[in-house]
């Protein structure tokens, strides 16, 4: 793949899938920053006005990720699939992540003294060596340590580059190719993050509050995604698209269409009891729903852009459901098994 193609993958549909996913992490960034911020603020006693040090944590948090990414991208160059998390491993790192920012959230709010362990901070030798060499006590521990933890998060576009870098079998194409893209996500990254936050100055009062709120919600939709991509029965948007689907009339076939917005139909009707054989159709669909995720039968594909894949799937026994979804959590949708084979259309 061309670079300048991986470039402007990253700053388009790339960056807004990695922000979707990884912002949850920068949030976590910014308000350790802003809490040690506000404490040293304070300790003063200065009569200026508060102005948390945003940029140089964002910055921290993007280079860390662009260097992870980087020896990610050489890795997978030299030793193929070796690294690839399996689906459950994802929601279970989802899911930690998510419960990690609630708990920071709550503890914003100083809703019970439990919530003071759910942060992430140095060694305290690695501290005190950080105030004495810092100018102005900003800690760098934290961004760097959350911008390396992204490689653990990946979107589906994300994805779909790292099986490209994958596909070179070179270690420094691979490199190249990663470094490209995550520096093309970077603008919008470092855009959101910091001009959200100097919005939220001029309302200084409730600065952490704010922040604190958003990391509860993105916190929960964290969860979301980690009960997604476990196959989990239950969960907000899943009983949400469950609902919308129900709501049309049942949908048969062999296939299904994987579009920008999703899967269709988001209930499949199959006949139970014999090996199946179904198709993923894409027609130039650019997003993370390329990247599909079967928890219940072990399988995750990248699909092509346009294309048709089989999809084999063992018998199932009558009123089976298998639940799946993209590898971002999102798309919620489900084969039900409900059919004798004279009810589906071949």
């Amino acid at each position: 793949m061309d670079l300048i193609v991986a470039f402007i993958t990253g700053l388009t549909t790339g960056g807004l899938g990695c922000l979707a996913v990884q912002g949850g992490l920068l949030t976590s960034t910014l308000a350790h920053q802003i809490e040690q911020d506000m404490q040293a603020h304070n300790g003063a006693g200065s009569t200026q006005k508060f102005k948390p040090h945003i940029a140089q944590p964002i910055l921290f948090f993007l280079l860390a990720k662009l260097i992870a990414y980087t020896i990610l991208g050489y890795l997978l160059g030299a030793v193929g699939s070796v690294l690839q998390l399996t689906s459950l491993m994802r929601a279970i790192l989802y899911f930690a992540i998510g419960i990690f920012m609630i708990g920071n959230g709550l503890r914003m709010f100083n809703v019970h003294p439990i919530f003071r362990y759910f942060v992430i901070e140095p060694p305290s030798s690695l501290t005190r060596y950080i105030r004495r060499k810092s100018k102005n006590g900003t800690s760098f521990f934290t961004p760097l340590l959350l911008g390396t933890l992204t490689i653990f998060l990946p979107c589906g576009v994300t994805q779909a580059m790292m099986a490209t870098a994958l596909g070179t079998g070179s270690p420094t194409q691979g490199a190249v190719l990663m470094f490209s893209f995550i520096l093309g996500t970077s603008p919008l990254f470092f855009s959101v993050a910091y001009f959200a936050t100097r919005l939220g100055s001029a309302i200084e009062k409730y600065f952490t509050r704010i922040v604190a709120v958003t990391m509860l919600i993105m916190g929960l939709v964290q969860v979301d995604t980690g009960l997604n991509l476990s196959g989990a029965p239950f969960s907000f948007s899943r009983t949400v698209s469950i609902l919308q689907a129900y709501a049309l009339p049942a949908q048969t076939g062999m296939s299904i269409e994987v579009t920008e917005n999703g899967y269709s139909p988001q209930i499949l009707h199959l006949p139970a009891n014999q090996d199946l054989t179904i198709e993923w159709v894409t027609r130039n669909t650019q997003s993370c729903a390329r990247s599909v995720v079967v928890p219940d039968l072990e399988y995750q594909e990248i699909l092509p852009v346009t294309g048709r894949i089989k999809f084999d799937i063992p018998a199932q026994e009558k009123g089976a459901i298998i639940r799946y979804t993209c590898s971002m959590g999102m798309y919620p949708s489900q084969l039900v098994f409900d059919l004798e084979p004279t009810e589906t259309n071949q």
